[in-house]
């Protein structure tokens, strides 16, 4: 689990102490969390400030274990977290694990919820860590986007700045069946049922 972490850091490019949060897998075992505790203090607990540790928190505590969607439930809440500059409080939690020493490295636990203000002249980071019943490790580096790029996407989804689009002269209704019977007994039915007068919905229905 060093190794991965390690590994996630260089690819990204980045130093431990450049990540704010670490969204834990959680085994929630005597034997599992204490693992990934201890490899989190040896790599992202040290040579911190004093007064930036690194914070841990898990999902699972709100939602259960989400089995093989594990990674991708703490991909979004720290995207989450990001957006709303708030690092979610994981719950029951209040006891630190006593098969941990927490005296190692500089990480504390999110036994509350805390405001995630932008560090100066850094974007705010996450680490996201999952493992998978045959061993695998997996951890990732989430990095927000610059304020111009989300400048931009919120210009671009204003509905005032988008022009609308020109209607098709001709869209297809994309159906389908077992043979040329039923298919031509399908599109009987959909011209028998809907208003061709939305042409664009319908297709876009059928087609999704």
């Amino acid at each position: 689990q060093q190794r991965v972490i390690r590994q996630a850091l260089a690819h990204a490019r980045v130093a431990a102490t450049d990540v704010d949060v670490v969204e834990a897998h959680g085994t929630g075992t005597a034997l599992g969390d204490p693992i990934e505790a201890q490899a989190l203090l040896a790599t992202y607990g040290q040579g911190r400030p004093e007064d930036r540790p690194l914070w841990l928190g898990s999902v699972k505590s709100n939602i259960g274990h989400t089995q093989l969607a594990a990674g991708v439930a703490g991909v979004m809440k720290m995207v989450l977290a990001m957006r709303h500059g708030l690092l979610p409080r994981t719950l029951h939690v209040e006891t630190p694990s006593s098969h941990v020493d927490w005296s190692a490295g500089a990480v504390e636990l999110l036994t509350e919820a805390r405001e995630w203000p932008r560090a100066e002249g850094r974007p705010r980071r996450a680490g996201v860590s999952s493992f998978g019943i045959s061993g695998t490790n997996a951890h990732v580096i989430l990095e927000e986007a610059s304020a111009d790029v989300t400048d931009m996407a919120e210009v671009s989804s204003a509905e005032s700045l988008v022009e609308p689009l020109a209607e098709p002269s001709v869209v297809p209704w994309v159906l389908s069946a077992r043979d040329g019977e039923a298919l031509r007994g399908q599109a009987a039915a959909l011209l028998g049922s809907v208003d061709a007068a939305d042409a664009v919905g319908v297709g876009w229905s059928l087609l999704t």
